[in-house]
């Protein structure tokens, strides 16, 4: 399970559609959306993800700007034997709310986000292989009100998911000092 970690990096943040037709947070701060988050809730047609997403339990992102104005993301995941942890790289793109990585190849976008609360981030990934889409729900706590979880899967159809590859990730304090 370790070795398929890098991919479900991947399956964590995939996508199938291009940055410039998903909607991005106006406004978008930098600033006010790094900090710690928790993924609670994750669709996506990732083959990695569809294999795992009845097993994860949530994951922690601790999120910074760098001086660049790239996004640095540390990510801790719960197993049973430990916390595998992952540093991921993101380049600003030419849109506030995106990020690329992987030569182009991984495109990051904060569709919508309080801050303070709630984060939903799209992500897609081209590959020669298969081309994958993913849509998440962060949350600055690792409850989720049932009327947050509701308005996140209003919004999986459009992002050309189906409800079916929906995992609500159950709360692990596992790996809550892993990305500090």
């Amino acid at each position: 399970m370790t070795a398929a970690l890098p991919c479900l990096a991947l399956a964590l943040l995939c996508a199938l559609r291009a940055a410039a037709e998903v909607p991005v947070q106006p406004g978008f701060d930098t600033q006010k959306f790094a900090g710690k988050w928790h993924f609670t809730a994750t669709a996506s047609n990732c083959s990695v993800y569809l294999k795992m997403k009845d097993r994860m339990k949530s994951p922690i992102a601790t999120i910074s700007i760098t001086p660049e104005g790239n996004l640095a993301m540390k990510l801790a995941w719960p197993l049973p034997d430990g916390c595998q942890r992952l540093e991921l790289l993101f380049q600003r793109s030419g849109q506030a709310g995106c990020y690329t990585a992987a030569q182009g190849k991984r495109e990051l976008c904060v569709t919508e986000t309080d801050y303070s609360h709630y984060a939903i981030v799209h992500e897609t990934q081209h590959t020669e292989q298969q081309p994958s889409t993913a849509l998440q729900l962060l949350t600055r706590e690792q409850d989720v009100s049932p009327q947050l979880l509701q308005k996140f899967e209003e919004l999986i159809p459009a992002m050309g998911l189906t409800k079916a590859v929906l995992a609500v990730l159950p709360k692990s304090d596992h790996c809550a000092a892993a990305t500090s």
